[in-house]
């Protein structure tokens, strides 16, 4: 699934390359770190959960040894009193418990690691977003300022003046003004 998500990545960035050059790469920066915060958040989002389901299953063990704890006194209280019927059944019960406390052992050893590889994503991914704001930031602060409407007309009305100046100048020395 990841590597499918690389490839997709790096087709769509080929195939916008070209647009790039036609869009403003400040815009783009904004798009990026658009898409990098949705991820950083998704990402946050699933260690949550992932930090949720440890709870929960640590807290499943802690009822199964409980379970195995009551089981042990009812074992004692079953031999004590002659009963294999229900010192057997107790056993198989113990076994159960013991088969899940090492299913849920393996699960959990799974989350754990799932959490550290998440917050090690997690932490690149931040630094990521960090850098790719900072060039943002750079990209604006370089951005040479477009001339305002304001400094347009009057460019254009500067010269007319000139222009009304030297018509003016022609017209004194025809008539012998000057």
């Amino acid at each position: 699934m990841a590597l499918i998500r690389r490839v997709s990545t790096l087709l769509r960035a080929d195939l916008h390359a070209v647009l790039d050059a036609l869009e403003e790469p400040e815009i783009l920066l904004r798009q990026a770190i658009r898409e990098m915060e949705e991820i950083l958040a998704a990402d946050r989002q699933g260690y949550k959960l992932l930090l949720h389901e440890q709870d929960r299953l640590q807290t499943r063990e802690q009822e199964i040894r409980q379970s195995l704890n009551d089981n042990e006194n009812k074992l004692d209280l079953c031999f004590e009193n002659g009963q294999e019927m229900l010192a057997r059944d107790l056993i198989r019960r113990r076994l159960e418990a013991e088969n899940s406390l090492k299913a849920l052992a393996a699960r959990r050893s799974r989350l754990e690691k799932r959490c550290t590889e998440l917050r090690g994503a997690i932490e690149q991914n931040h630094t990521r977003l960090e850098s790719t704001r900072q060039q943002a930031e750079l990209c604006a602060a370089e951005k040479p300022q477009m001339p305002t409407e304001d400094y347009r007309p009057a460019i254009e009305r500067e010269i007319l003046e000139r222009e009304v100046e030297l018509e003016l100048l022609r017209e004194k020395q025809k008539r012998g003004l000057s």
